[in-house]
């Protein structure tokens, strides 16, 4: 090839999670309804985080900003994964397939390192308690939250400048339901080892430090609390427990598709699923519903929202409309 950095595929076909119609009906309405509950969940949070005086603190400041990123997250390609479940030909333009890559690992990149804040944060209330409020002030909360969106987009550069350039020339057929990285490369018309090692790198440095990070400061939580009392260390214990889930939920995919060698398995469209949709649902249930100040200031938000309001409260020319 001559022009050999030109790529003439113009679109992608997407195999989708099912062949089956009759499964992709029923993908259909499930993906739909986990999808509106997801984004309304954590639309809710960041209302209540950023409505509620009650909820002005590091710890809620970071979650309400983790509700966000679910929220970009889940956006990214699951309304066009819903509507392809009614399409016979699932395809997506060359430019949407990298839009889609990128923001994947922007949105991806960005949690693992909020998560870790929020880690911190934690370690910070439960070992250093009396300087709690000075180490996390709003000036560190906003400093960690910048510094994720800009790893989150250094991380994403990266991967995007091993593979823009890459030529696509023939097979153009993805076996997943958005545009994966390791599957897009695996179409390009040339040897792609040397970039499979490049993204496995970068993904692996990011993924593997941010997730011992965030075993680390469990492990020193747990040791801190246990020394002193039982019943604190039940507690931060069913406490960590859920958070756990919910990292090793989101990292364990990441770190089996872009760590592991470079090979593609019918499995990972799977685990794909639970880093995209699945994640940013079990975010607001296990930081949320176990939390009781949260819990009050949703109810509140939902209270004066849905409630139907007494003629006295509604505005005078509302109230003159009933006589």
């Amino acid at each position: 090839m001559d022009d050999g950095n030109t790529s003439v595929v113009s679109e992608f076909v997407l195999l989708g999670l099912s062949r089956s119609r009759e499964l992709q009906f029923f993908f259909f309405v499930f993906f739909s309804v986990l999808y509106v509950v997801t984004v309304l969940g954590n639309l809710l949070i960041v209302i209540a985080v950023t409505s509620d005086s009650s909820l002005h603190s590091p710890m809620y400041f970071l979650l309400g900003n983790l509700s966000f990123v679910d929220i970009c997250q889940v956006s990214f390609a699951t309304p066009k994964m819903i509507a392809d479940f009614l399409s016979e030909r699932k395809t997506i333009s060359f430019g949407s397939c990298i839009a889609q890559i990128f923001f994947i690992h922007l949105f991806t990149g960005g949690e693992m390192v909020l998560l870790v804040s929020m880690a911190y944060d934690r370690y910070v209330a439960i070992c250093k308690p009396l300087h709690y409020v000075v180490i996390m002030s709003q000036r560190t909360c906003t400093v960690l939250v910048l510094i994720s969106w800009a790893v989150g987009l250094v991380h994403t550069l990266s991967q995007l400048s091993f593979t823009v350039n890459l030529p696509f020339c023939g097979p153009n057929i993805v076996d997943s339901f958005f545009c994966d990285l390791p599957r897009v490369t695996k179409l390009a018309c040339l040897d792609s080892y040397n970039t499979e090692i490049l993204i496995v790198v970068n993904s692996g440095i990011l993924s593997l430090s941010t997730f011992s990070l965030l075993v680390s400061s469990y492990v020193v939580i747990l040791v801190t609390v246990w020394f002193k009392s039982s019943a604190a260390m039940a507690k931060a214990f069913s406490t960590l427990a859920a958070h756990i889930t919910v990292v090793i939920l989101f990292f364990g995919p990441c770190i089996f598709i872009y760590v592991w060698p470079f090979t593609t398995y019918p499995v990972d469209k799977v685990l794909a699923i639970f880093y995209t949709v699945f994640t940013p649902i079990l975010n607001p249930i296990i930081y949320t519903l176990r939390n009781r100040d949260m819990k009050v200031a949703m109810s509140k938000i939902v209270t004066h929202y849905l409630r139907p309001k007494k003629i006295s409260e509604m505005p005078l020319v509302v109230r003159n409309s009933f006589y």
